[in-house]
């Protein structure tokens, strides 16, 4: 017997696995608005029709780790949204607090993300809403990483764990580019684990 708890549970993993063994088609690539010139290398490319996660790892595969970021967040649930954003986040904290030992508003943006994970209510959605919207104002890009983890918790928004995840990215090499796309490759890496069934 599943009882009230045990088919929401069922419903939840079978959603999860739907998403991610999600076609991808023209349709919703245009529906999300992919870039023309991402539409004309898919489709050149012959990507349409594959599952979100083969999808992903051809434009891993060639190189192409700003539209595999910007595709990934769009198949993700709001728990793996959340989940990515704080990966990517905490990819460069310790980064940024070498450089602002004094500033701990990204952790707090972190944590805040974290507890809302952990337990989603109002109260921890507002308070990560609000550790977010803090740091904006004066946000470096691992701040804003911290701080879009944070708001990702508390919208589930594409921008938000998309620019987490870029942000961290960025931030984490800003002199060296082949440490940037290491980091790139480690976020996408850990969000297509989060797809996996």
């Amino acid at each position: 017997m599943h009882g009230k708890h045990g088919k929401l549970c069922t419903n939840i993993t079978n959603s999860l696995t739907n998403k991610a063994m999600k076609t991808i088609t023209t349709k919703f690539l245009v529906s999300h608005n992919a870039c023309k010139s991402g539409m004309v290398w898919v489709t050149e490319n012959k990507l349409i029709g594959l599952s979100a996660i083969d999808f992903l790892n051809k434009l891993i595969e060639a190189d192409n780790l700003d539209w595999a970021n910007w595709l990934i967040v769009r198949v993700m649930n709001k728990k793996q949204k959340v989940q990515y954003a704080i990966f990517a986040a905490e990819q460069v904290i310790d980064i940024y607090e070498k450089k602002y030992p004094t500033d701990d508003r990204p952790r707090k943006a972190i944590e805040a993300a974290k507890e809302y994970l952990a337990h989603p209510s109002v109260k921890n959605k507002t308070a990560a809403y609000a550790a977010g919207y803090t740091y904006y104002s004066v946000a470096a890009d691992a701040a804003a990483a911290a701080a879009d983890a944070a708001y990702a918790a508390a919208t589930a928004t594409y921008a938000a764990a998309a620019y987490a995840a870029y942000a961290a990215a960025a931030y984490a090499a800003v002199a060296d580019a082949a440490v940037k796309t290491q980091m790139r490759l480690t976020i996408l890496n850990y969000g297509l684990t989060l797809l996996k069934p």
